[in-house]
């Protein structure tokens, strides 16, 4: 395991965890609120929160050991984009397209949780492109 590799597990899980907050938590918030049979309220998911941290912990690895196992030389920001649509379109956009499937979710609520966790999505793969940049004379 590299040092290039540890750095980007934890700076991504750090961005990670903060910008799912600021999805789920704050820009979310509301929408969620207004189902209350769909999901736990916030007190009761304060006792597994444990869990979301070692559900971001295993995301934030997985997503830099992956990048780090295809990583191509050129230019790092294209790069970390399709890298970011990719696991976007292989995660987020179908996770959320089943939930609304199997539970009784508004569409524009499916709708914001595309788009905002993919918009998520593309700045952590370009963070995680930045960290496994080529510099040059390496």
């Amino acid at each position: 395991m590299s040092n290039k590799f540890l750095i980007g597990w934890i700076v991504i899980f750090v961005v990670w965890f903060a910008g799912s907050f600021v999805v789920h938590g704050l820009l979310l918030h509301d929408d969620y609120g207004r189902l209350p049979t769909l999901f736990r309220t916030e007190a009761d998911a304060q006792n597994f929160f444990p869990l979301m941290i070692l559900a971001h912990i295993i995301l934030a690895g997985a997503l830099v050991w992956i990048y780090s196992r295809g990583v191509e030389p050129g230019p790092w920001l294209p790069q970390g984009l399709r890298f970011g649509v990719a696991v976007a379109l292989l995660t987020v956009v179908p996770t959320y397209i089943i939930y609304y499937v199997v539970q009784p979710m508004p569409g524009g609520l499916v709708a914001k949780q595309i788009v905002f966790d993919g918009i998520l999505l593309l700045i952590l793969a370009s963070i995680t492109a930045f960290i496994y940049r080529q510099r040059p004379g390496t």
